[in-house]
């Protein structure tokens, strides 16, 4: 049993190991610049909700949604992985705009409100663009 343990620690020590291939990355929230809705909900059912948003560069992809509810109020933004390199070209608004759908359940009465995260204003505070969707 004494052997097995240290054969076990060296297995792990090994696979946990990746090669470093050089590329770094930082994560930041891009702007949704519009959204595809439903105007109502009915209770039980499932909608797709389509944002839209701009890559700014060639080095800027979709990484994940970022998603937060409290009660009945859901944050959402598009979080990008960048590349961190010196040959990234800059997309222009035509080039750049990509697309994201996700399925949205409804599970409870009264009204949602989606807050899609748009950027920041002149001070530094997030802005976000609302809806406030009613469930009948």
């Amino acid at each position: 049993m004494k052997k097995i343990i240290p054969l076990i620690a060296l297995f792990f020590l090994f696979n946990s190991c990746t090669p470093d291939d050089g590329i770094s990355y930082s994560l930041v929230f891009l702007p949704i610049g519009s959204v595809d809705m439903p105007t109502e909900f009915t209770l039980g059912e499932t909608y797709p909700i389509t944002v839209y948003y701009n890559r700014p560069t060639t080095c800027h992809y979709f990484n994940n949604l970022y998603y937060n509810k409290n009660l009945n109020t859901r944050t959402i933004a598009i979080e990008s992985a960048v590349e961190n390199r010196n040959d990234c070209q800059t997309l222009s608004t035509a080039d750049g705009v990509d697309s994201y759908t996700f399925n949205f359940y409804v599970t409870s009465n009264g009204s949602y409100i989606f807050k899609f995260y748009q950027g920041k204003d002149t001070t530094g505070n997030d802005i976000y663009l609302e809806y406030e969707v009613p469930v009948n």
